[in-house]
């Protein structure tokens, strides 16, 4: 363990039980473990890491999916793990709260930009570098959803630490004027360690609530049904848009400063 990326490559494999040559080029991050199940059940490919913090699995196409866990914390972990990697594009399907009044479950969001109320990307970057996606990486997903007959979202999506907020009207009052468009708990460390490890990112929110109003906050039942009736989709656009980037070889350049 001689240096930072000696510890990356020893922890990747005691984190998900998958070598780090097994992984991808390309690769699916989400916080839910039956997402992997999917891509494996897909892919009929085997699961590794059961019992350990992450789970993977790889397709025989060398696409790759990790359930990394919940919160920014576990997300500046993959990310700073998959410096052992180094990816060519990392794409993270997750769920947020919308925020706006006009916001419907099941809406996708692409965000331009997350701002970091979460405090864990203090740690890799000062606090006025915006926490920004890999715009060309978002050119394909947007491409995959509208092929669909889709439409998606773009705006700024707010990263906290907090679970339990919906009731601090300060606290929403804050998101109000800053007139963000989702709230979740990874997006903005994801892209902030991507850009610190130099990985190309980007994110496809699915909106699982609306916690604004009372009725609008998540419930294991109303989660259940956003699962049932958008999650096989929500990965599979996943699924085909990092596939697309890989047959094109279009390479996702890091502008270094």
């Amino acid at each position: 363990m001689h240096n930072r990326l000696d510890i990356a490559r020893n922890w990747l494999p005691r984190y998900t039980g998958m070598s780090v040559e097994d992984f991808g080029d390309y690769i699916l991050l989400t916080n839910f473990h039956h997402y992997v199940v999917d891509f494996a059940n897909r892919f009929g490919c085997d699961i590794t890491g059961e019992g350990r913090p992450m789970q993977a699995a790889t397709a025989s196409n060398g696409l790759s999916i990790i359930n990394f866990g919940i919160g920014s914390a576990n997300a500046a972990t993959v990310m700073d793990l998959l410096s052992a990697r180094q990816p060519k594009g990392v794409l993270f399907l997750g769920k947020c709260g919308g925020l706006k009044s006009t916001s419907e479950i099941g809406n996708f969001i692409l965000p331009i930009a997350a701002i970091r109320g979460e405090g864990t990307s203090l740690d890799y970057m000062p606090p006025e570098v915006p926490a920004l996606p890999s715009f060309k990486l978002h050119k394909f997903v947007s491409e995959k959803v509208t092929s669909r007959g889709l439409d998606y979202r773009t705006g700024v999506v707010y990263t906290t630490n907090r679970r339990l907020w919906e009731h601090d009207t300060a606290f929403r009052e804050r998101l109000q004027a800053m007139t963000c468009l989702a709230i979740d708990m990874e997006t903005a460390t994801l892209f902030i360690v991507g850009h610190a490890n130099e990985i190309s990112r980007g994110a496809l929110l699915l909106v699982s609530d609306v916690p604004i109003t009372p009725e609008g906050v998540k419930t294991e039942e109303s989660d259940r049904r956003v699962t049932e009736e958008w999650g096989a989709l929500h990965l599979q656009i996943g699924i085909e848009s990092m596939e697309e980037i890989g047959k094109k070889g279009e390479a996702i350049r890091h502008f270094r400063y």
